[in-house]
């Protein structure tokens, strides 16, 4: 029997990384070669990779010649960009189609593509200006007009950025604080990236039943009303003086752009967490179907908690 190969973009990042662990480790994919793709191979994560089994390969997703030449023999390809390396949504868009194309070239049998919904059109325009969700949107709508087989992996809010952006320790008050620009009663689809291999797995052991689906790739919608409730059962003494503040507008913009953050991109992050409250992030979806394909238990927002190094020595 021809051996299955996975491709995975990213390998040595969060979301690839996770895919590239899952399939070393779970006894159920133990059948699959797995290509791990990097822009660079002789990296430390890399040779890491290469140790343990993982065929490194280099590629760049502006170079489509040498994506293809990553992708060929593929049996299933897991597909990903980065916004954040180049604030240029026009170039993440490119390069989202780059794999795509290669995907549809090569024949892959089960193309998966890290995406995210359309903010623009769900919004109704009010929200326009969350460029990484809307590219990566632009990219899924590509890739179903190739008509290839394809699964769209829709990730959360990452649990880290609850950690380490919005809750905050205050010396000046000697306690904590969870900073939204948006209601205590915002819907969190809390998501730890660890788990991206949990739902890939998913993905391909279910592939005829995911196919040009979308599976949302969440625990839970937690709100952060929730979360400081979680936080003061973990942490009783450190839990005695939280709170929650609902920024202005105008005031989490200038935070970030104090940080030295583009005003265009502090405009899309602070859309980005109205969006939590106002539309919903996967607007107000149920998170039921896409559970149902999974095999493993994923991370909640009380052991990530406990276990997060920004908590570290918390009573």
């Amino acid at each position: 029997m021809h051996q299955q190969v996975i491709t995975v973009f990213g390998a040595t990042g969060l979301q690839g990384g996770s895919v590239v662990k899952t399939f070393l480790e779970d006894r159920k994919l133990k059948g699959w070669l797995i290509r791990g793709v990097t822009r660079n191979a002789f990296s430390e994560k890399a040779r890491d990779l290469a140790a343990k089994g993982v065929e490194v390969v280099e590629a760049d997703l502006n170079d489509r010649v040498s994506v293809l030449k990553a992708v060929q023999g593929s049996t299933a390809v897991y597909g990903v960009t980065n916004y954040w390396e180049s604030l240029d949504k026009d170039l993440e868009v490119q390069q989202g189609k780059n794999i795509a194309d290669a995907a549809k070239e090569a024949k892959v049998q089960h193309y998966i593509w890290s995406s995210l919904p359309n903010i623009t059109k769900l919004s109704g325009g009010v929200l326009s200006c969350v460029y990484h969700f809307d590219s990566k949107a632009e990219v899924e709508s590509y890739v179903r007009s190739l008509d290839i087989p394809a699964t769209f992996f829709m990730p959360g809010l990452y649990a880290s950025n609850l950690t380490t952006n919005l809750m905050k320790k205050t010396p000046l008050e000697d306690g904590w604080r969870f900073f939204l620009p948006a209601p205590s009663t915002a819907e969190i689809p809390f998501f730890d990236v660890n788990d991206t291999g949990k739902f890939v797995k998913g993905i391909v052991l279910s592939r005829e039943q995911v196919l040009g689906k979308q599976i949302l790739g969440a625990s839970n919608y937690m709100t952060p009303a929730e979360a400081i409730e979680t936080f003061k059962s973990l942490f009783p003494k450190a839990g005695k003086n939280i709170a929650f503040v609902e920024m202005t507008h105008d005031a989490y913009r200038g935070v970030l752009t104090s940080q030295g953050l583009p005003a265009f991109a502090a405009e899309e992050l602070l859309q980005n967490l109205r969006l939590l409250a106002e539309f919903g992030y996967y607007g107000r979806a149920s998170l039921d179907e896409s559970h149902a394909i999974l095999d493993d238990e994923l991370m909640t927002w009380r052991q990530f908690a406990r276990c997060a190094k920004e908590f570290e020595g918390l009573e």
